[in-house]
């Protein structure tokens, strides 16, 4: 069996604003190879691979860039849903780079 090894060639960076309700940070896109999404403000970003991210419902939580140095989450590779956030507080905002 011949294994063949995919490769994204564009890298769509979009930014977010912050926000302290519910947001998409990413459509569902069936092209979809990888995306990053970097929390570029100074409260927590909560992220939910899939509908209704809440502080209690969540895949991951980002922490806050107060050092400088913003936290980044890679999807796992083949998720191609939708991928909702919201902050602790609304400042800042995510740069979201989709690879397709």
């Amino acid at each position: 069996m011949r294994q063949v090894a995919v490769q994204a060639n564009v890298g769509a960076v979009s930014v977010v604003a912050s926000s302290a309700t519910l947001v998409t940070l990413l459509a569902a896109n069936r092209n979809r190879l990888g995306a990053v999404i970097t929390n570029d403000s100074t409260a927590v970003l909560t992220i939910k691979l899939g509908v209704g991210a809440s502080q209690s419902d969540y895949t991951v939580k980002l922490a806050p860039s107060a050092t400088g140095v913003p936290a980044s989450y890679e999807l796992p590779f083949g998720y191609v849903g939708v991928v909702t956030g919201l902050w602790a507080s609304a400042n800042g905002d995510a740069k979201v780079t989709e690879l397709s």
